[in-house]
């Protein structure tokens, strides 16, 4: 809302598998992501590697809010064709889920797409008004270049910030 308004109906958002090495990371972001951008209406479009499948409730939370919202959701297994006309990208490294409790086995799986990054030539798929999001930290060089993440299209610190006030809030209510 502080980018594009108060109104989303009708922005695309791509919520994209990215490549890690660092460790098999949590599937939080995502899931929140698909929820919450699809009850304002938002076409939301997920991308992921075959085996990086999302959770079944908040797949169905995500579908139930798309027919509510008028807004759309779709699941595509390429980032490219997530990041067509985007206006908003959000790559993110999470692991897959039949494979939390193997680590080693989820890097493996994980090395064969190395080249799930968001780049200067995924950016410009997507719309020219396009930000780029992430909730940090994120794996420069894997999952994002340098160039897009301190670019001009990058949202990070004012992302950043917001979760600080976020917080701030959860500790005064609790």
């Amino acid at each position: 809302r502080e980018e594009f308004g108060h109104d989303l109906q009708g922005l695309k958002i791509a919520v994209s598998w990215a490549y890690a090495p660092s460790y098999v990371k949590p599937m939080s972001v995502p899931q929140g992501l698909i929820m919450l951008m699809s009850r304002y209406g938002m076409d939301v479009t997920l991308a992921h590697p075959p085996e990086y499948t999302l959770m079944d409730e908040p797949m169905r939370l995500a579908r139930e809010n798309t027919e509510r919202s008028g807004g759309s959701f779709r699941v595509v297994n390429s980032m490219e064709e997530a990041f067509a006309d985007a206006d908003i990208v959000y790559p993110k490294s999470w692991g897959p889920e039949a494979l939390f409790g193997n680590p080693e086995q989820a890097m493996k799986v994980a090395s064969k797409y190395r080249h799930w990054i968001c780049d200067e030539a995924m950016m410009a798929r997507a719309t020219q008004r396009a930000i780029y999001m992430h909730c940090l930290p994120a794996d420069r060089g894997s999952e994002v270049t340098d160039a897009v993440i301190d670019g001009p299209q990058s949202r990070v610190y004012p992302e950043a910030e917001n979760r600080m006030h976020t917080a701030k809030a959860l500790m005064a209510l609790t």
